[in-house]
């Protein structure tokens, strides 16, 4: 951040938990909830959280809740539920599964 000075200032990080940059993104599919359709995308970031993709599109993701599937099987999988869309990336938040 700028300061009218020209003194800048590091805007401290809000997260609780640290996050794992991938220089290329990893590969990966957004798929909805019943599977009738996926997309695919790069995740460029992920923490124990949640997520910052990159889908190839932006239409499908009408729905608030989907899975990202991270293994071309779908046996490596979270649920997820959009919580931000910023341009032509959007971040999810992991959600836990009920017990």
């Amino acid at each position: 951040m700028q300061i009218s000075n020209g003194i800048s200032m590091a805007i401290p990080e809000k997260r609780k938990f640290p996050r794992v940059g991938f220089e290329r993104g990893v590969d990966a599919w957004i798929m909805s909830i019943d599977g009738t359709w996926r997309l695919r995308c790069k995740m460029r970031d992920a923490s124990a959280q949640g997520a910052r993709l990159k889908p190839a599109s932006m239409e499908k993701l009408k729905e608030k809740e989907f899975f990202l599937l991270l293994s071309s099987t779908g046996l490596a999988y979270r649920r997820c539920e959009l919580a931000w869309i910023n341009g032509d990336e959007i971040g999810v938040k992991f959600l836990q599964m009920k017990r």
